[in-house]
């Protein structure tokens, strides 16, 4: 190619490999502003979210909503047909006594179903991946796809051993009475039961809600119950039993519905009443895990062994926080800068950094040295043989490197100014005094063109050396062993 011929050249230069410098202000990653998300907007379990994550409910929500209504119908008939008449017959007590008992059964149950049972989070990818080699390295099984059976852990607590049970949907080792709620698809911290009544798993941090709900109830139905039945009778005795009736169906409605649920709300808050004495939940008692019919020796370790310690803890203790903070905004992946590539380093590396080499950029080094030795400085001259490239008493190619910065003309500060200088004339000599010398050695090969185009020093000291013809044979060659780099 002539000397005047560098137009395609450049051009593929400069696709290849661009020279524009960088500020240190300017980052190669464009950073797009994203909405930030709330972790209940991803939460991974079966359950329901409103006002903005501050309410948590299951996904089957049927059977609380028809809760909700009977509540609601039957305290409001109570109150608009009967409060009247027993207000006046007997005392004003009784709808201000109904009515503080119908707030505290709907502030109780809203909190039950609207709460955080105590779900425990589920482990990230890396943490389930670190898990799941603890495991096959501690059991000596290879990862593969065979799906052993579930893995057990044991602990003592109290002298008592209690064994824990790995979750293969949330990845972890569930603590000490908890377990995985098939409907919501969590693992509750000590879960009790999954109630479709309340719309709610009830675990750690809302079963004294639960406990005071039922228990309410039960007191609000007995009151209805008891009032309306009080009310009918005294209507029968002024007017007849049917004309009672006929005066107030409302009365009649709400008798047969309080006399129906009356049973299985007293006997649950009579059961949970046990539960709570004895330190128990309804899932250890259903399994039976302390009953004395497994051994003599099986007893309940978390008892205080006092009914009214256990009643204080369980509806007096401090209530732990949520585990799964489900209204925190999710972190955004930070974005990580691009690996170093062909040698150079990466983009707005420092001065300190260009300095340092690690063995590919060396290797990326020696690749760029042999093909610039590879081509010959002036066309008329042949290119370097394989015997050529080691010299006695110079170092071999192996020696430690500097690599370049893109954007970094002055050569790296390891080497001075002055030696840069004698290097330059060591590598560029007058073509006058070297007449019978025909080939040129590794070091003796023209630097990267940052080095020696760029450079101030090089300009300056080579101008009188190099005559124009030279210069543009220089520049085209060191251009090609450029572009050859950077296809490598």
């Amino acid at each position: 190619m002539p000397p005047g011929g560098g137009g395609p050249m450049k051009d593929c230069e400069y696709s290849q490999i661009s020279t524009h410098s960088s500020s240190p202000m300017e980052s190669p990653h464009k950073k797009k502003k994203i909405a930030a998300r709330r972790k209940w907007e991803v939460f991974p379990g079966r359950n329901k979210f409103f006002c903005n994550g501050r309410i948590m409910m299951a996904r089957q929500t049927g059977v609380f909503y028809l809760t909700l209504i009977l509540i609601l119908v039957t305290s409001g008939l109570f109150f608009a047909f009967d409060c009247p008449y027993l207000a006046v017959k007997i005392t004003p007590a009784i709808p201000v006594v109904g009515g503080i008992l119908f707030f505290f059964v709907m502030g109780t149950l809203l909190r039950t179903s609207f709460s955080d049972p105590g779900v425990l989070p589920r482990a990230t990818p890396d943490e389930a991946a670190d898990l799941e080699r603890q495991i096959d390295i501690a059991n000596g099984t290879s990862s593969g796809g065979y799906r052993p059976p579930p893995r057990t852990k044991e602990v003592i607590i109290n002298g008592q051993t209690v064994k824990l049970k790995y979750c293969f949907t949330c990845k972890i080792f569930r603590p000490p009475r908890a377990s995985h709620c098939s409907l919501c698809d969590n693992c509750v911290e000590r879960f009790d039961h999954h109630c479709p009544w309340v719309g709610n798993c009830v675990g750690k941090r809302n079963y004294r809600f639960f406990y005071m709900f039922i228990l309410s109830l039960s007191f609000l139905t007995v009151f209805i119950f008891a009032f309306v039945v009080t009310h009918v009778t005294l209507r029968s005795q002024q007017a007849g039993f049917l004309n009672a009736l006929k005066d107030s169906p409302a009365s009649v409605l709400e008798a047969v519905v309080c006399f129906f649920s009356v049973w299985s709300i007293v006997g649950l808050s009579g059961f949970h009443t046990y539960l709570i004495s004895s330190n128990q939940t309804t899932n250890e008692d259903i399994k039976g895990s302390w009953s004395n019919k497994r051994g003599k020796e099986n007893y309940n370790p978390y008892s205080y062994g006092n009914i009214f310690t256990n009643c204080c803890v369980a509806l007096c203790g401090p209530i732990s926080p949520s585990l799964i903070d489900r209204r925190g905004y999710i972190q955004p992946d930070t974005p990580q800068p691009a690996a170093p590539s062909n040698g150079m380093s990466a983009y707005g590396a420092t001065q300190s950094q260009s300095d340092m080499c690690d063995q590919d950029q060396c290797i990326q080094s020696t690749k760029f040295v042999l093909q610039a030795a590879a081509t010959p400085l002036l066309q008329s001259e042949p290119s370097l043989t394989s015997d050529e490239l080691h010299l006695p008493g110079k170092p071999g190619l192996g020696t430690p490197c500097a690599s370049l910065t893109l954007g970094q003309p002055t050569p790296p500060s390891s080497m001075p100014n002055l030696a840069a200088e004698a290097a330059l004339t060591d590598i560029l000599p007058l073509k006058e005094e070297h007449v019978g010398h025909q080939f040129l050695t590794p070091e003796e090969a023209p630097s990267p063109p940052r080095m020696l185009a760029g450079s101030p020093l090089a300009h300056s000291r080579t101008m009188h050396v190099l005559g124009l013809a030279s210069q543009d044979s220089l520049h085209e060659d060191s251009v090609r062993g450029l572009v050859k780099l950077s296809s490598v």
